[in-house]
Order: C-alpha cells, then structure tokens, then sequence
C-alpha cells in the first residue's frame, strides 16, 4: 500500500462515523450529503473553501459548480490538475441558503474533520478560499480577506495563503488575475516546501 492508498484509507475511517453527522445545526437544516473532500488524499496544496453550495451538496463533492469550474480552469492554468490537489471547506454540510457558516459551526466541524484531514494529508501548503475559511482555519472572525490575501501566514508549520473566493471573482470580475496569482504563488511555494 502506497502513501495515497493508505492516507484515503486512514480519511475514509474518519468519514465513516459523520456520514450523518448531527453535531452542529447544519446536519438538520436539509442538507443531502456530508461533502467531506475530494482529490488527492496525499497532496503538497490543499484548498479550503467555506461550505458547500446547491450543486455539491447534491453530488456530494465539493466545488463543482459554477465557482468549482472557475477554480478547475485556474488549476489547469496553473499547470495542475484537479487530481493533483486535495479540496474541502471549513464545514461540510450546506448552510441554508448558502449563507456563511456561524463560527460555532466551523468550529466544531473544524474540531471533529477538518484538522484531523490537515493530520492525515500533510500538505505542505494550505490556499484558503474566502474569508469564512480563513476565518475558521486560524479561529480569527475579524481578518478581513481584503488586508491579508496573498500574504503567507501559518497554521501549525504548513504554509497558509488566503485568498478570494471563486464565487466572489464571478461576481468581481476584476480580482480574476488577483485569485491565479495567489494560487499559482500557492503552487510554486508547496513545490519548494519539502515534507
């Protein structure tokens, strides 16, 4: 067994007990699927966005809709395949009406998922999507994405780099270059960052 082979089974025995998960409103506001990640369980770059929307809370993946699209022709433009990282969101389950998660839901679902996948992948590099991510990541609601996207910052020893949301480059056409520059900064920094 290989490094992926045995870190996806190492997240599949973490999914396994909140495949239903209760423990924070989110589970019983209607949601259809837990969007736990997806990509690449042994990846240098990890991506954090918020919380899943319409579309990945149906197929259960996260961003596969319009902003995972955008995000798609920015990897690939970046010289990355979608495969090559690992993608998830601050919480895994859709908040209603796709609105911000509130930090109490972030926090637990931080708590019980997200850092333990951060144990398990090991990524050298974490490129956060919006200011929800950031926010919950670094346990910080008053960073605003504005000041600090593009800067470096840390989480434990991995390399942190917030930047914008794809949802809000659809919306801000302008920041486009803004949001390719910062991942292929993210790229370029977990390809010099060794394990």
């Amino acid at each position: 067994m290989n490094a992926k082979q045995y870190k996806q089974k190492l997240l599949d025995q973490l999914y396994a007990p909140y495949i239903k998960c209760m423990q924070c409103p989110l589970g019983k506001l209607g949601r259809t699927h837990v969007v736990f990640g997806d990509g690449n369980p042994d990846a240098a770059l990890m991506f954090i966005g918020e919380g899943p929307g319409q579309d990945e809370d149906a197929q259960g993946k996260p961003f596969v809709g319009r902003s995972g699209k955008l995000l798609n022709r920015l990897l690939e433009t970046a010289g990355l395949e979608r495969s090559d990282v690992f993608i998830t969101n601050i919480v895994k389950c859709r908040p209603p009406n796709n609105r911000k998660p509130f930090p109490s839901e972030s926090a637990t679902c931080k708590s019980i998922l997200l850092i333990n996948q951060i144990k398990i992948i090991r990524p050298t590099v974490i490129c956060t999507l919006g200011s929800a991510a950031i926010q919950g990541l670094i346990d910080d609601q008053n960073i605003k994405i504005s000041q600090i996207r593009g800067k470096v910052l840390k989480y434990e020893n991995i390399s942190v780099i917030p930047t914008y949301h794809p949802a809000y480059i659809l919306r801000n056409p302008k920041e486009l270059t803004t949001l390719f520059d910062d991942i292929q900064h993210a790229f370029k920094l977990s390809q010099k960052t060794k394990r």
